[in-house]
């Protein structure tokens, strides 16, 4: 069955981009078509920086899509919120453009990731946050979490809204990358885990080996 999953992170640099190629490759090689799109891209001017890594790290090369900018509809150039980055470049956000860029993609593609930009709260406009387009759109959900200290309040935090609007959490990553204090990682997840027993039973944990541990 065809589908679109977004992939969203408790915060800025929770390893998203990592985690969809990651994602991306264990589709694929389930015998899957697989495509990624970027929600919407600031801090860039022609392409996705967040998609050509996408690329590199599943060892392909560049898709059709990819050159005639499916894959990343929207893109503004100041490395910020998607709201101030769009008002900065004098320009407002159609999220129509990500509606139909998916919607194509869906046609082609067995599965297509749709990798957010920073957390489930940051906002489009003022009204409306990344969380309120997932939401509307009926998406199922990832969510992309880390052993950083504050992790625990910053997933907690992401998974209770995500409960409060019905959103389908298909699956939660746990990016070993940042493991850096055994201490911390090992009990932030292991709470992360029994929280999630308790409170999303339906939801997978997925393993996300640190990116140097796979070099």
């Amino acid at each position: 069955m065809k589908q679109a999953i977004f992939i969203s992170g408790i915060d800025t640099d929770a390893g998203k981009t990592y985690a969809t190629a990651f994602l991306a490759r264990r589709f694929m090689d389930r015998g899957l078509t697989v495509a990624t799109q970027k929600f919407i891209q600031t801090g860039c001017c022609d392409s996705s920086e967040d998609i050509e890594a996408h690329r590199s790290l599943c060892g392909i090369e560049p898709l059709p899509e990819d050159l005639d900018g499916t894959t990343a509809p929207i893109i503004f150039t100041y490395p910020a919120s998607a709201q101030l980055a769009a008002r900065l470049d004098g320009r407002e956000i159609d999220l129509s453009l990500v509606d139909r860029a998916t919607a194509k993609l869906v046609e082609r593609y067995d599965i297509v990731l749709i990798e957010g930009a920073g957390g489930l709260m940051v906002p489009v406009d003022d009204d409306t946050f990344t969380i309120d387009y997932v939401a509307s759109r009926s998406l199922p959900l990832i969510l992309v979490t880390n052993a950083r200290l504050g992790s625990i309040n910053h997933t907690v935090l992401s998974l209770e809204a995500i409960k409060a609007r019905g959103i389908k959490l298909q699956a939660v990553v746990f990016n070993h990358h940042f493991d850096v204090d055994k201490v911390i990682a090992e009990d932030t997840h292991d709470f992360i885990k029994r929280y999630l027993e308790r409170n999303f039973p339906q939801t997978e944990l997925i393993e996300l080996p640190s990116m140097a541990k796979k070099s």
